[in-house]
């Protein structure tokens, strides 16, 4: 029976916790066995669970980082324990996902898989494994990275450091590290992150593409626009422009503000994920939810909106816009990372970042149409090649071809 161990900071928590859960679920179907080694945050799973370290182990680690700029550089004790279990297990394939997050020394890490002599894929959720520093920097437009990162802008964000700038060192770090292991295939989950990775030190190492998918049985049409609107007072002739994130840090909130100022008044502004401070923030005339009842309602919402607008300053393949398209609704994005990748001129427009007088033209645009002009199309592109069965089937046949 084949193994396989699946590395992230949770299990079946998170985006990308439930990616690496939906993943072992579907190995487990083909007769494998699945396990999941994690840092914090976890829910029930099919895989076997394995907890790296401790919390203590990573207020220390976090602690640290905040101060000497060496995220990923301590919780030697517990790597090492980690290395014992794999040892133990002996997987067939490892893969990585967010080895970041204050709970692993990655260079104990690589120093082991660089002689274990099995297949590791690296799905690669952001930019963190090629900086020497921060996970994002498309809002700081820093390139440094491409030749060797120092002097970073960013050390006011994740993972933020207080007091040192060791960026220099950690690219070197990194670097040398990450290029150790001879057979490892990097995952990048958009075609704008592939082009970034070829860019890096990561360049020689082999890439395939492989997007994040989502369960388009779920989200699906919803034919209840009526009852969405009475429960948020918006008139039955009123058009919906929808946003929606889990954190709207860099993710366009204010954009929406200035975007009020340009639609018309029947056109309805209605913000998910919003926290409270946010919404104290919002003009009245914008509706902010903190958090919907349920995935359902989201799903109403979504089916709801005559437009889905994602004014993102940094993301590499946002599932929310699939999420909208899945339930049939027309996107209107910002040109930023990946996020234009789902978007065709029959499901939806892509603007400059930045730019609200063309995003309010366009979704007026969308808006004064008839819903159903897009929807066919904007469900059909998310089935055929957005959703996670898709998706798994693509990791499983990569495993395959690498495990023979």
């Amino acid at each position: 029976m084949r193994k396989l161990l699946q590395i992230n900071i949770t299990a079946n928590w998170g985006s990308h916790g439930k990616i690496a859960e939906a993943i072992g679920q579907q190995a487990l179907s083909l007769g494998w066995e699945s396990h999941i080694a994690y840092g914090r945050w976890s829910n029930p799973s099919q895989s076997s669970l394995y907890h790296i370290g401790s919390m203590a182990d990573e207020y220390i680690h976090g602690v640290f980082s905040r101060i000497f700029d060496n995220h990923g550089l301590m919780s030697a004790k517990a790597t090492k324990e980690l290395v014992k279990y794999i040892q133990q297990i002996n997987p067939d394939i490892i893969h990585l996902h967010n080895i970041h997050g204050y709970y692993l020394n990655y260079p104990i890490l690589f120093d082991f898989l660089a002689t274990f002599n099995k297949p590791v894929v690296w799905t690669l959720h952001d930019c963190w494994s090629f900086t020497g520093h921060c996970a994002h920097y498309m809002f700081a437009n820093c390139k440094k990275w491409e030749t060797g990162c120092h002097h970073c802008p960013l050390l006011s964000n994740y993972p933020r450091s207080f007091l040192l700038d060791h960026s220099k060192r950690n690219y070197e770090l990194k670097k040398k590290a990450f290029s150790s292991v001879n057979n490892l295939t990097i995952i990048p989950v958009s075609q704008w992150l592939s082009e970034e990775v070829s860019r890096s030190f990561l360049k020689n190492k082999e890439r395939v593409l492989i997007y994040n998918g989502i369960d388009t049985d779920f989200f699906s049409p919803a034919d209840n626009a009526d009852t969405v609107k009475a429960k948020y007072s918006i008139p039955v002739h009123g058009k919906i422009v929808l946003g929606v994130a889990s954190n709207w840090y860099r993710k366009g909130l204010e954009d929406f503000t200035w975007l009020r100022e340009l639609l018309p008044n029947d056109y309805y502004i209605v913000l998910v994920g919003v926290s409270a401070k946010d919404k104290m923030k919002l003009p009245k005339t914008i509706i902010g939810i903190e958090r919907t009842e349920n995935v359902q309602e989201l799903i109403s919402l979504y089916s709801a909106a005559n437009v889905f607008f994602n004014p993102t300053w940094e993301d590499n393949f946002p599932t929310v816009n699939l999420e909208a398209l899945s339930c049939g609704t027309p996107i209107v994005t910002y040109q930023t990372g990946g996020s234009s990748e789902s978007i065709t001129p029959e499901t939806g427009n892509v603007v400059p970042r930045g730019d609200l007088t063309a995003s309010a033209k366009i979704i007026k645009s969308i808006c004064e149409s008839r819903k159903k002009r897009f929807q066919k199309a904007c469900r059909e592109r998310v089935v055929m090649l957005f959703s996670k069965q898709k998706m798994l089937d693509n990791y499983m046949q990569l495993y395959n071809s690498l495990s023979i």
